[in-house]
Formats: structure tokens, C-alpha cells, sequence
């Protein structure tokens, strides 16, 4: 038996755990409570044990469809926040009461995408998980659907989970669908073949990857899944996907499901946000010069090195940091305001400080706020 996650610190282990919609509900009953009660055993029995749980639950719009009269999951906005809104506390209430049986308390917090885009409302949100943690309660995370808009949505609770395993500083991140793992093919074809482990990017070039599943109630696929596995494990938080009737064993450290082992280092938690929970502000676009140094030598960037601005942003802001093709290289913070930089561009910080005042010599982002962006090439 293979534990499921190395300890970090004492006592136990942290793991953030996603279950998706499909996996606890139906669009014809709602909230399937005998999935549920299945799923919250296998959650109380690791907490129980002394590890630290943290659970990201979809369900919310599903379990409202029943209620509500409805067959299947609407499209528009006003109605699917309508649902959210009577399946929010009928999710919240059955699972208060399953872990209630078994002696622990639930706290729920609700988050849309500005929250974690907003530092300070990041800051607050790892906070409230790692008090509630600390008073030996379950945090209940799900995307405040209620009052997201099209604009503000996180578009998947598996982005949102890895997130959270960041936020959080979890040990493993735990995605819990209807699909017992990642396959090589499309499993309901016959012929595919599971994939035990990922141990990088190149593995999942000759992998197909479908949208959502066919239970008319979730809203992910394997795709969001598999990018939540790339955001987490490059912050060195181990991966686990597989099934919810997998949850037990998983947990147990039974080899099920597909593992994704890190491929990066754990940084701080600032850092963490700019690279995955920052909403950018602005872009700087970067001669090649300043590409290199910024990209492959990890300096800081200067005032030369830029061509062109755009966006309207403040000091302190994200900002993306492309090259002349409009690829992001990076995101960074910057130490100035938009208005500002197009009469630096191309000056060096010499130049700048002897006609402008000493002020004028810091570098428009420091290599210390500043992370690489992977980013899709045309």
C-alpha cells in the first residue's frame, strides 16, 4: 500500500479534496444522499485519523434543478443562479448533518474568481481556511454561483480546487469525478488504457482529452481536470484523479485513479497567487533582449527592455509581460502606474535617475515579484 501523501508537518497530512457535481447529484432526484453519506465517511474517517481536509464541492446547481421543477441544467444566468441559490443550503445542510454524525463541524465558504484575483481578499480567504482548520473544522469551498457572472466565474470548481490546494498549502489535491482515472482514449469505447502515473507534460501530448461528462448536471470535463493537475503540480502538490466510489481507497493509499506527480517547487504563497490567481491589469510587451533576461535568466525587468504599454493600471498591480507576438512570458508586479511608463520606455535607469531624481531608478517589475507563465504558442 502506497501512502497517499508525504506529511509536511505535524500529525498528519493536508489534503484538498474536489468532488464534482455528477458524482453526488442527479438532474431527476437532486442530491443523492447515499453518495453523499459514502463520500463524507471516507472524508470524516482521514480527519478522524489527523489528517486536515479541506473539500471543494460542485453540487449547488444540481441539487436545485428537483426543487425548482427542473429536468436538466439551464443555460441562462438568472435561473442558474436561481437554482444555486435553493441547492446552495440544501447542499450546505445534508453536509452539515453527514459529517455532524461523526462528531465534526463544517464551515462553508463561498468564493468567486474576484475573490481570489484580489490579494487582499486572498489573503483573507487563507486565513479563514487555516483557522477553521485549526478549530478542527471542515471547510465547505464552492464557487459563490449566486452572484457570479458570466465575467467573474472561475468556469470549473477543478481550477477553483487547485487554487485552494494552493491557498491552502495542501500536501495532495484529490479531484473526484465519474471517471475512475485518465485514460489514453475515450474508456466508454473500449480499448483505452488507465494512466497510473504523469510525471510531466510531454505525457499528455498523445492524450485526448473530451468536455463535459454526459450526466447533464456538471460543468467540467477531463480537460479541467487535467489543467487543475498542471496548476497544482507545479506548485509541488501531488495529484490524485480518480472516482468518487474511489474515494475511500484513495484516501487509504490504495493504488487507484491516476497520479500526477509535482513537476515544480513550492513558493510562496504571494507568488502562488500571481501565477494562478491574479487577474492582470495591464501588459507590457518586451524586446527580445529583455525577453531572455526576464525568461531565461530570471532578472529583473527595466525601463529599456519595453516597447509597448497597454492597459490601465496602478502601481502594485499584475501585469502581463509578453514578447513581440503577443506570447505572456510572464506576470509580474509593477512599480508603475500606466501613465507613466510610455516616457521610460527604452531609457536606461541611469538615464532615467539623472533627469528624473533617484526615484526613477527602480525597475519597472523586480525579478522577486515576477513569475513565468506557461502559455500556449500559435
Amino acid at each position: 500500500m502506497t501512502k497517499l501523501v508525504t506529511a509536511r508537518r505535524p500529525g498528519g497530512h493536508r489534503i484538498v479534496v474536489k468532488v464534482g457535481s455528477s458524482s453526488l447529484t442527479s438532474a431527476a432526484v437532486g442530491l443523492d444522499s447515499v453518495r453523499l453519506g459514502a463520500l463524507v465517511d471516507a472524508l470524516a474517517a482521514r480527519v478522524t485519523a489527523g489528517d486536515e481536509v479541506v473539500l471543494v464541492s460542485s453540487g449547488a446547481i444540481a441539487a436545485g434543478l428537483s426543487p425548482l421543477g427542473l429536468t436538466k441544467r439551464p443555460r441562462d444566468l438568472a435561473t442558474l443562479q436561481a437554482a444555486a441559490s435553493v441547492g446552495q443550503g440544501l447542499l450546505i445542510d445534508s453536509y452539515a448533518s453527514a459529517f455532524g454524525r461523526a462528531g465534526l463541524t463544517v464551515g462553508q465558504i463561498l468564493l468567486t474568481a474576484d475573490d481570489i484575483g484580489r490579494r487582499a481578499h486572498y489573503r483573507n480567504a487563507h486565513r479563514t481556511i487555516e483557522r477553521l482548520l485549526e478549530l478542527r473544522v471542515v471547510p465547505i469551498v464552492n464557487e459563490n454561483d449566486t452572484v457570479a457572472t458570466e465575467e467573474i466565474r472561475f468556469g470549473d470548481n477543478d481550477r477553483i480546487a487547485a487554487l485552494i490546494a494552493h491557498l491552502a498549502d495542501a500536501d495532495t489535491l484529490l479531484l473526484l469525478s465519474d471517471v475512475d482515472g485518465l485514460y489514453d482514449g475515450d474508456p466508454r469505447r473500449g480499448g483505452a488504457t488507465l494512466i497510473h502515473d504523469v510525471y510531466g507534460e510531454s505525457e499528455l501530448a498523445d492524450v485526448g482529452l473530451g468536455g463535459a461528462g454526459s450526466s447533464g448536471v456538471g460543468s467540467g470535463g477531463m480537460a479541467t481536470k487535467v489543467e487543475a493537475a498542471r496548476i497544482a503540480t507545479a506548485a509541488g502538490i501531488t495529484v490524485l484523479l480518480t472516482s468518487a466510489a474511489n474515494a475511500a481507497a484513495a484516501l487509504a493509499g490504495e493504488k487507484v485513479g491516476t497520479r500526477f506527480h509535482p513537476t515544480g517547487e513550492r513558493s510562496s504563497q504571494r507568488l502562488l497567487w500571481l501565477a494562478h490567481g491574479s487577474v492582470p491589469r495591464g501588459r507590457l510587451v518586451l524586446d527580445p533582449g529583455a525577453v531572455a533576461a526576464v525568461a531565461e535568466r530570471r532578472l529583473s525587468l527595466l525601463p529599456a527592455g519595453i516597447t509597448s504599454v497597454a492597459g490601465d493600471f496602478v502601481a502594485g498591480d499584475p501585469v502581463d509581460l509578453c514578447d513581440e507576438k503577443g506570447h505572456i512570458v510572464a506576470r509580474g508586479l509593477v512599480n508603475y502606474d500606466s501613465r507613466e511608463l510610455p516616457a521610460l520606455l527604452g531609457r536606461s535607469t541611469r538615464e532615467l535617475s539623472a533627469t528624473l531624481g533617484p526615484a526613477y531608478e527602480r525597475e519597472v517589475v523586480h525579478r522577486d515579484d515576477l513569475v513565468l507563465v506557461r502559455s500556449p504558442r500559435a
